[in-house]
Protein backbone atom coordinates (compact mmCIF):
# COMPACT_ATOMS: atom_id res chain seq x y z
CA UNK A 1 0.00 0.00 0.00
CA UNK A 2 2.84 2.42 0.82
CA UNK A 3 4.35 1.84 -2.64
CA UNK A 4 1.01 2.75 -4.23
CA UNK A 5 0.78 5.99 -2.24
CA UNK A 6 4.38 6.87 -3.12
CA UNK A 7 3.75 6.18 -6.81
CA UNK A 8 0.63 8.38 -6.81
CA UNK A 9 2.51 11.18 -5.05
CA UNK A 10 5.33 10.94 -7.59
CA UNK A 11 2.86 11.15 -10.48
CA UNK A 12 1.20 14.21 -8.98
CA UNK A 13 4.53 15.91 -8.40
CA UNK A 14 5.57 15.26 -12.01
CA UNK A 15 2.27 16.47 -13.52
CA UNK A 16 2.51 19.81 -15.34
CA UNK A 17 1.12 22.75 -13.46
CA UNK A 18 -1.63 24.64 -15.30
CA UNK A 19 -0.63 27.97 -16.81
CA UNK A 20 -1.37 31.00 -14.71
CA UNK A 21 -4.29 33.10 -15.89
CA UNK A 22 -3.28 35.86 -18.24
CA UNK A 23 -3.43 39.37 -16.87
CA UNK A 24 -6.07 41.65 -18.44
CA UNK A 25 -3.18 44.05 -19.04
CA UNK A 26 -1.50 41.67 -21.50
CA UNK A 27 -1.85 42.47 -25.17
CA UNK A 28 -0.98 45.10 -27.74
CA UNK A 29 -1.66 48.75 -26.95
CA UNK A 30 -1.19 52.07 -28.76
CA UNK A 31 -0.87 55.65 -27.54
CA UNK A 32 -3.47 58.35 -28.40
CA UNK A 33 -1.58 59.53 -31.51
CA UNK A 34 -1.09 55.91 -32.62
CA UNK A 35 2.58 56.73 -33.08
CA UNK A 36 3.84 53.96 -30.77
CA UNK A 37 2.58 50.40 -30.34
CA UNK A 38 3.55 48.41 -27.24
CA UNK A 39 3.14 44.71 -26.41
CA UNK A 40 2.60 44.06 -22.70
CA UNK A 41 3.55 40.52 -21.72
CA UNK A 42 5.07 38.56 -18.84
CA UNK A 43 8.72 39.19 -17.98
CA UNK A 44 9.49 36.67 -15.30
CA UNK A 45 7.07 37.15 -12.40
CA UNK A 46 6.07 40.64 -13.55
CA UNK A 47 4.84 42.30 -16.75
CA UNK A 48 6.70 44.58 -19.10
CA UNK A 49 5.91 46.52 -22.25
CA UNK A 50 8.15 46.59 -25.31
CA UNK A 51 7.75 48.86 -28.34
CA UNK A 52 6.86 46.72 -31.37
CA UNK A 53 6.14 49.54 -33.85
CA UNK A 54 6.69 53.29 -34.03
CA UNK A 55 6.09 56.05 -36.55
CA UNK A 56 9.04 57.73 -38.25
CA UNK A 57 8.45 60.88 -36.17
CA UNK A 58 8.39 58.93 -32.90
CA UNK A 59 11.63 57.13 -33.86
CA UNK A 60 13.27 60.45 -34.80
CA UNK A 61 12.13 62.19 -31.60
CA UNK A 62 13.45 59.30 -29.50
CA UNK A 63 16.77 59.25 -31.38
CA UNK A 64 17.22 63.00 -30.84
CA UNK A 65 16.77 62.41 -27.11
CA UNK A 66 19.30 59.57 -27.00
CA UNK A 67 17.24 56.42 -27.66
CA UNK A 68 18.96 54.86 -30.66
CA UNK A 69 16.35 52.28 -31.59
CA UNK A 70 12.84 52.90 -30.28
CA UNK A 71 11.42 49.65 -31.68
CA UNK A 72 12.50 46.90 -29.30
CA UNK A 73 12.91 49.24 -26.32
CA UNK A 74 11.28 48.15 -23.08
CA UNK A 75 9.31 51.19 -21.94
CA UNK A 76 7.28 49.55 -19.16
CA UNK A 77 9.03 47.32 -16.63
CA UNK A 78 8.49 45.68 -13.27
CA UNK A 79 4.70 45.94 -13.52
CA UNK A 80 3.03 44.34 -10.50
CA UNK A 81 -0.59 44.37 -9.36
CA UNK A 82 -1.43 47.34 -7.14
CA UNK A 83 -5.16 46.82 -6.63
CA UNK A 84 -8.18 45.98 -8.75
CA UNK A 85 -7.24 46.68 -12.40
CA UNK A 86 -4.17 48.66 -11.28
CA UNK A 87 -0.45 48.05 -11.72
CA UNK A 88 2.69 49.84 -10.59
CA UNK A 89 6.19 49.71 -12.03
CA UNK A 90 8.59 51.83 -14.08
CA UNK A 91 8.14 53.69 -17.34
CA UNK A 92 10.82 54.88 -19.75
CA UNK A 93 9.86 58.04 -21.63
CA UNK A 94 12.00 57.97 -24.81
CA UNK A 95 11.21 61.53 -25.89
CA UNK A 96 12.53 62.85 -22.56
CA UNK A 97 15.09 60.03 -22.11
CA UNK A 98 13.90 59.59 -18.50
CA UNK A 99 12.62 56.80 -16.28
CA UNK A 100 9.76 57.38 -13.89
CA UNK A 101 7.33 55.61 -11.62
CA UNK A 102 4.48 54.11 -13.62
CA UNK A 103 0.89 53.79 -12.50
CA UNK A 104 -1.41 51.94 -14.87
CA UNK A 105 -5.15 51.45 -14.54
CA UNK A 106 -7.47 49.56 -16.80
CA UNK A 107 -10.47 51.88 -17.12
CA UNK A 108 -12.33 49.63 -19.57
CA UNK A 109 -11.48 46.36 -21.32
CA UNK A 110 -9.77 48.26 -24.15
CA UNK A 111 -8.72 51.47 -22.37
CA UNK A 112 -5.57 51.82 -20.29
CA UNK A 113 -4.53 54.93 -18.38
CA UNK A 114 -0.72 55.12 -18.25
CA UNK A 115 0.77 57.66 -15.86
CA UNK A 116 4.45 58.44 -15.37
CA UNK A 117 5.60 60.48 -12.36
CA UNK A 118 9.03 61.96 -11.67
CA UNK A 119 9.63 62.79 -8.00
CA UNK A 120 5.97 61.84 -7.34
CA UNK A 121 5.02 65.39 -8.32
CA UNK A 122 5.62 65.86 -12.03
CA UNK A 123 3.14 63.51 -13.66
CA UNK A 124 1.95 62.97 -17.21
CA UNK A 125 -0.71 60.53 -18.31
CA UNK A 126 -2.12 59.12 -21.52
CA UNK A 127 -5.01 56.82 -22.30
CA UNK A 128 -3.89 53.96 -24.51
CA UNK A 129 -6.20 51.82 -26.63
CA UNK A 130 -6.00 48.06 -27.05
CA UNK A 131 -5.00 47.00 -30.56
CA UNK A 132 -5.48 43.27 -30.00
Amino acid sequence: MNKLVLAAAALLAAAPVGAAAASPLEGVWTNPKRSVTVRIAPCGQQLCGRVIAASAKARTDAAQSGTRSLVGTTILSGLSPAGANKWRGRVFMPKANRRATANLSLTARNRLNVEGCVLSVLCKSQTWSRVS
